[in-house]
């Protein structure tokens, strides 16, 4: 460092969370700090994170880039949320979207009207006040309006797509912001013998490199963050016990199957899921180890394709939880570095985008970087263990008496954190949260009653509000939403004609 600023950051490992973080330091940064990215041909990388969540738009955003030019650069497709199957009783289904269940037309949340009115014997199914899926469902897409005033304004998206295409498209954007690519694969590190910091690598070619600051995305291994500084790991698999997953790409059957949102489907050991993109469609299994041999989950893999298998399933094992310390002395772990949340929510693209706003927004100096570090570090733990909590609910709600895996989760002790948010929705079906959450109401409501776990009673404030046409106003709504997909064009017909499809 000179004068306490830093002047040099290594980022260890390429991948999709390599160059998102090379993009995003070099366009805050603009050329006032070298960056040098590490990274082998001989090393392979996760490569599965093709769902996302709908901040990833801000992040593309963030960087300039053009969304079509982006969905063509990655055979991407659009995302208006996810269908889970059979996550409550066998026979079950339900969407958790990106919006809103309706739209707010008193101080109550419509949702309590709905619940009300079904208690009275309506049987308007919660999915039909959702403008995604009423969209998603007959596979059509637009984007959202901005207007308030219109049920369009009431849904959001993201995207699908191929994370190796992503990471390759961001390499070319990060190098022309000039960010250097050093191949090779790192044999050594030094630490400082006074500080404890870490002051070079050695790569196998003999190379030596130093850098200010270190950033480890190295994925599993975390070299820097535990093989060099021991950061530590919280092992979550008590919790969620899935901790092997296998992956394996297909062909397009025909156009029915191009969904604008992702699937999964309950399995009697885990989890499949279904993500399509442009060329192909992305699946995998993940699985409990301990209740499915590998090759019995392959064959429950490929038993259950749309079309064709393109490669043999690729194998990934992991254990779900984090780092106790995400950013120790001058290293900083992003991706899977800095740990494992399990993918049924789309998260894992996310937590390195929020990781790296989080380290920008506390971009530090010598003076600055313990009190600095001690936030990042905190808000990360913060962070993880709310959308921990959000994935250990659709286990535990669960119903099904079908096998070992659903029987004991449904059974399992939980955080005393997620304990008290079921409780409140138990009584009178009252979302609440200590704080900011990635996750919000709609999302844990869409869980709730997908999975059946139904409050007591709705919010007694409902039957105070004596004036409120609630029954016309949702059913309004439902129809409105359902008159407005129905003219949204067609999945495929949207990309085409936005100028994105390949070829």
């Amino acid at each position: 460092m000179k004068d306490g600023r830093i002047e040099s950051i290594a980022i260890v490992g390429g991948g999709s969370a390599g160059w998102m973080a090379a993009a995003a330091l070099s366009n805050a940064l603009q050329g006032s700090v070298r960056i040098d990215l590490i990274e082998s041909d001989e090393i392979g990388t996760v490569g599965v994170g093709e769902a996302t969540i709908p901040p990833i738009k801000l992040f593309n955003a963030s960087l300039g880039i053009d969304e079509a030019e982006f969905m063509r650069a990655t055979q991407g497709s659009f995302k208006l949320g996810i269908e889970f199957v059979g996550w409550g009783a066998e026979d079950s289904r339900y969407f958790h979207p990106f919006g809103t269940f309706g739209a707010d037309f008193d101080s109550v949340p419509a949702y309590q009207y709905w619940l009300r009115e079904r208690a009275r014997g309506s049987r308007l199914p919660l999915d039909e006040l959702s403008m995604a899926w009423m969209a998603a469902k007959d596979n059509r897409f637009d984007r959202p309006t901005r207007d308030p005033r219109l049920v369009q304004s009431t849904f959001d998206y993201a995207y699908h797509f191929d994370a190796g295409l992503y990471a390759r498209f961001l390499r070319t954007l990060s190098e022309t912001r000039g960010v250097t690519r050093q191949e090779g694969r790192i044999a050594g590190v030094t630490r400082d013998a006074e500080s404890g910091d870490i002051a070079s690598v050695t790569l196998a070619d003999g190379r030596n490199l130093a850098a200010d600051f270190w950033v480890d995305c190295s994925g599993f291994r975390g070299l820097l963050i535990e093989e060099t500084l021991a950061a530590g790991y919280e092992d979550w698999t008590h919790w969620l016990p899935c901790d092997r997953a296998l992956a394996v790409p297909c062909a397009h059957k025909d156009e029915a199957g191009f969904t604008p949102y992702t699937r999964s489907t309950a399995r009697a050991a885990g989890w499949q899921w279904r993500i399509p993109l442009q060329h192909r469609i992305g699946n995998g299994y993940v699985y409990c180890s301990r209740l499915i041999s590998d090759d019995e989950a392959a064959a429950t893999l490929l038993a259950n394709l749309d079309g064709e298998a393109l490669a043999d399933p690729r194998p990934l094992r992991f254990t779900t939880g984090r780092r106790k310390t995400a950013w120790s002395h001058n290293c900083v772990a992003i991706g899977l570095a800095a740990g494992f949340m399990e993918p049924l929510e789309s998260t894992s693209l996310h937590l390195v985008q929020s990781g790296l706003q989080r380290f920008l927004a506390l971009f530090p100096d010598a003076q600055g970087l313990a009190l600095a570090r001690a936030e990042f570090n905190a808000m990360t733990a913060t962070e993880w263990e709310r959308i921990r909590d959000f994935i250990i609910l659709h286990y535990h709600l669960n119903t099904r008496t079908d096998a070992p895996l659903w029987r004991e989760t449904a059974a399992m002790p939980i955080p005393a954190t997620l304990a008290h948010k079921i409780a409140h929705f138990g009584a009178n079906g009252r979302l609440v949260s200590e704080g900011p959450e990635l996750f919000l109401n709609a999302s844990w409501l869409a869980v709730h009653i997908g999975q059946g776990h139904w409050p007591a009673r709705y919010d007694p404030l409902v039957d105070a509000r004596r004036f409120v046409e609630a029954p016309r106003l949702i059913d309004g709504l439902a129809r409105v939403m359902r008159e407005a997909a129905a003219v949204m064009p067609r999945h495929r017909e949207f990309i085409r004609s936005n100028g994105m499809a390949a070829g």
